[in-house]
């Protein structure tokens, strides 16, 4: 890990008993169950009430540029994050996803998932650019992203309409070199 891109605290360990590995199809139902979670829907673009069979078709459409990993703790799913490479001109970046389960939060679940994903795309990958959007009112996101060296690049006014009321969103990147 170059010290340019972490800062010392993201070397904590994971929590005991969790463990970071590939997704599976037989995970559907635990990442079905992640979606309908309020807290982690609220961070996400996803309707309420979302079915297994959504999951399955994202899992199985997934291409052979994407990345998905999930969280385990004592045998159960607690998070999931994936990157996709885009094509192209924009082969050298990636869009980056994650979450973690509303009762497991601010364990370093979410530390666990993205630096996994980090290296992978710097050690494997070869991803210059990795890119997101956050909601502007996640906190405890942007302060993750941020520790890993991602940076604000602009505001998505009105981004989504969730709860009720437009919210507006973050456009952060982190570049590898």
């Amino acid at each position: 890990m170059s010290p340019a891109l972490y800062h010392p605290s993201d070397s904590r360990p994971a929590p005991p008993g969790l463990s970071i590995r590939a997704t599976r199809l037989e995970d559907v139902d635990a990442i079905t169950a992640l979606a309908n979670l309020p807290g982690y829907r609220a961070g996400t673009l996803r309707l309420p009430y979302q079915k297994p069979e959504l999951a399955r078709r994202w899992l199985e459409g997934l291409g052979p540029e994407a990345l998905n990993l999930v969280a385990v703790l004592d045998s159960t799913v607690v998070g999931n994050a994936g990157l996709e490479r885009y094509g192209g001109r924009r082969a050298h970046a990636a869009g980056l996803g994650m979450g973690v389960h509303d009762d497991h939060r601010g364990k370093g679940i979410g530390t666990a998932l993205l630096r996994e994903i980090i290296d992978a795309a710097d050690q494997w990958l070869r991803i210059e650019r990795l890119e997101l959007t956050v909601f502007a009112d996640n906190l405890r996101a942007i302060r993750l992203y941020q520790r890993f060296g991602f940076e604000q690049e602009g505001v998505l006014r009105n981004y989504a309409f969730r709860a009720g009321a437009f919210a507006d969103a973050h456009l952060m990147a982190r570049l590898r070199g």
